[in-house]
This record gives C-alpha cells, sequence and structure tokens, in this order.
C-alpha cells in the first residue's frame, strides 16, 4: 500500500484511526481565525486529487463555516406550523458556502477545488485550493493556466466549483438528466 492510499485510508474512519490528532487539531482551529492561510494541505491524498500541486502560485486556506446559523429563531408567540420549522431551507451545500466566503477574502485568486477536514457540533472545516493565474508558473502550466480566462472569473459565485454544481444537480448525465442543463429553472422556462 503506497503513502497517499495509507493516507486515505486513515481519513476514510479520522476518529479510530487519528482521533487523539483530529481531537487537537479541533482545539487549534476553534481558536483560530475563521478564514487561514496554510502552508501545506492537512489531507494531502485528497488536495492532490482535486489538483494540488507543491509549486508557487497555489494557495491553500481552511474555512470554517458555522452549522447552526442555517438554524432559525424559535418563534416568539402563535403556533402557527410555518413558524415552527426551525432548519432554513437552502439551496446551498456548506462546502459551496465556505468556498464563497474564502474566495471574498481572497479576491485576487480563484478557486481551484476544495474539501472537508472536519466538523464538530457547530463548525464544518474546509480546505480550499486556490490559484494565483497571475503568476509566471501557472501561466505556463497547460492544466491550471485554464483558470486564467474570462468566463472563470467569479466561477465561485455562479456555481460553477465542484461544489456548486453539486447543488444544481449537475453530477448527473445521461438518462435521466435530460431536464437538468442548462439548469433547472431554465429548462422550465425553455418547457413553457
Amino acid at each position: 500500500m503506497g503513502l497517499y492510499q495509507q493516507i486515505r485510508e486513515a481519513w476514510k474512519k479520522p476518529k479510530t484511526t487519528i482521533g487523539d490528532e483530529l481531537k487537537n487539531y479541533l482545539i487549534q482551529w476553534r481558536k483560530e481565525p475563521v478564514t487561514i492561510k496554510l502552508e501545506r494541505p492537512t489531507r494531502l491524498d485528497r488536495a492532490r486529487s482535486l489538483g494540488y500541486k507543491a509549486k508557487q502560485g497555489i494557495v491553500v486556506v481552511r474555512q470554517r463555516v458555522s452549522i447552526t446559523r442555517r438554524m432559525r429563531e424559535q418563534p416568539a408567540g402563535g403556533r402557527r406550523p410555518k413558524a415552527n420549522r426551525r432548519k432554513k431551507v437552502v439551496a446551498k451545500n456548506f462546502q459551496q458556502i465556505a468556498e464563497e466566503r474564502a474566495q471574498k477574502k481572497y479576491v485576487n485568486l480563484r478557486v481551484l477545488n476544495s474539501y472537508w477536514v472536519a466538523s464538530d457540533g457547530k463548525n464544518h472545516w474546509y480546505e480550499i485550493i486556490f490559484v494565483d493565474t497571475e503568476h509566471p508558473v501557472i501561466k505556463s502550466d497547460k492544466n491550471l493556466s485554464v483558470l486564467g480566462a474570462k468566463q472563470h472569473k467569479g466561477r465561485v459565485f455562479r456555481g460553477l466549483s465542484s461544489a456548486g454544481k453539486k447543488s444544481r444537480g449537475l453530477r448527473n448525465k445521461g438518462k435521466g438528466a435530460e431536464k437538468i442543463r442548462p439548469g433547472q429553472r431554465a429548462n422550465k422556462r425553455l418547457a413553457h
């Protein structure tokens, strides 16, 4: 079994394999700022599979997202069924929200991809891989230089990252996915 495969297996069941280390990480991460730039990714295998390379122009950021902000406040008075629903219905997943918040902090970079790192009762942590499209090393890389094109500007906010495409239902292809593209609302518009 190779190194990356061992790391991948360890992260499949983090509580049993790296439980004490993860607990120490969480204690430390709760004290840190919400958005923090990292020297290297925590999950090297996952980062590499999503396009991370240890070269200039690539930045890794850890973003904390609060789970509890999605809950509605307790109703003040009355017993209406609508008011008693505690959970907000949001069309975005937490990973997409994390990418958007990190993008607002690092405006000059573009999101390549992101992955889950940890969660506790109140927060989720995601690590986001950013690319500096103006860096000469990135411009000479044929795979990463594509992100420098105009159409990739603000791609996170338009749901073009992997997490965004998932919440838009664009992970399906072929039979059964005819009414998904170009978008569910656009398809409804075309039908009428």
